[in-house]
């Protein structure tokens, strides 16, 4: 336990080699892979996960924005590829030339603006064009490609075409079927229409995790995979539909685990309400340990009274209500002592706690509770 936090997030280097080995199965020799490393790496901590990735074989990444790019420059490997696929301030523009970062470009604007500092700096922007084909999100409408057309074909000595790209509205459910199939012809009809005017990309892409999965066929030149990597599912349904396509044992493992400890330790009198308000009182004789985590750390009120964690093997319940900085679990039929770890999301003996449970007790997807970990607590790989 990291004795300046009271929780450390450890993460485990075996089973992310065993996630990336998993998604190279998914592609072909044709597909290049980015990983995606946005909302601080879906919690995991995107500094350590791109160390750790890039030890592994992994030389392309992908943030949101220029502020995650900023966050990871210092550990980039100089054979790398760090791309933005969306926000950028102006005052990061100049940084992103300078660097050779690549961009997703989706308005009018943006790229004028980066091709004029391009041509201060005398060097060439790397640039994705964002199509839009249905999401209706970010992206350049049908109505603006001739435009966008000419503006490149004026300023190629200034700009890199590293790729054209969309992304898919929902690909972890058949629900959006019919919308997806649909934004595949839009972009078929836009890639198209730049490949007739003589302007080829680098890269086609589209697909994301569960469009990997469930449209093969897409994956084309780059997959940008995000989920998987952690060793998590997109959805429910991507797992099972996963299941009855390739018939096989081999799974993801989740990388991530989080732990505390116990910081004190109370008895309590039957007819004794424990914790803020009268949520729940105690009916017999009970011991009670406290956990300096709350949800000001990521640990949802939500688990009042229906959270369970892991103490010497033992599922434990969470009673009274979660605070910003602590929660209270019944250690009555356990011997525990002050500073015993608290598993909060991870293993203990046969006794596990997945993302995926802790997500359901609290109603937040897997992607929403990795991403509200506190920032501050340590991420540790292993």
């Amino acid at each position: 336990m990291n004795k300046n936090h009271s929780s450390t997030i450890y993460l485990d280097k075996k089973a992310l080699a065993n996630n990336l080995e998993f998604i190279r199965n998914l592609l072909t020799e044709k597909n290049k892979f980015s990983a995606v490393i946005k909302g601080n790496a879906y919690g995991h901590g995107a500094v350590e996960m791109m160390t750790a990735l890039q030890e592994l074989g992994v030389n392309h990444f992908s943030v949101f924005s220029a502020y995650e790019a900023k966050q990871v420059f210092s550990v980039l490997a100089k054979n790398s590829v760090l791309m933005i696929m969306g926000d950028i301030p102006d005052e990061d523009i100049s940084w992103i030339v300078e660097n050779e970062i690549e961009v997703f470009i989706y308005d009018l604007k943006s790229l004028q603006q980066f091709i004029t500092t391009a041509k201060n700096q005398q060097k060439q922007v790397n640039i994705h064009i964002e199509l839009e084909t249905g999401m209706h999100r970010h992206g350049f409408d049908k109505k603006h490609w001739e435009k966008l057309l000419g503006i490149i074909k004026a300023n190629l000595a200034y700009i890199k075409l590293k790729g054209i790209c969309t992304h898919f509205a929902g690909a972890e459910s058949s629900a959006n079927y019919k919308r997806i199939k649909d934004q595949q012809e839009n972009f078929r009809e836009g890639v198209g229409f730049f490949k007739q005017a003589g302007l080829n990309s680098e890269n086609l892409h589209t697909s994301s995790s569960a469009g990997a999965i469930a449209y093969p066929e897409w994956n084309l030149d780059l997959v940008r995979i995000g989920i998987l990597l952690y060793g998590l599912w997109p959805s429910k349904e991507i797992q099972l539909f996963y299941r009855m396509k390739y018939q096989t044992t081999f799974d993801l493992q989740p990388v991530l685990s989080w732990h505390s400890s116990i910081m004190a330790i109370k008895e309590v009198k039957p007819g004794e309400y424990i914790g803020y308000g009268n949520s729940f009182l105690a009916e017999r004789e009970m011991k009670v340990a406290s956990v300096p985590v709350g949800y000001g750390y990521g640990f949802s009120r939500a688990m009042s009274n229906t959270g369970r964690v892991l103490v010497k093997g033992k599922r434990l319940p969470v009673i009274g209500m979660v605070n910003m900085n602590m929660f209270l679990i019944e250690v009555t039929d356990v011997e525990v002592e002050i500073s015993d770890k608290v598993t909060l999301i991870g293993k203990d003996a046969d006794q596990e706690i997945k993302v995926s449970y802790f997500g359901n007790l609290s109603d937040q997807l897997n992607y929403e509770l990795l991403t509200r970990l506190d920032k501050s607590i340590p991420r540790k790989l292993i």
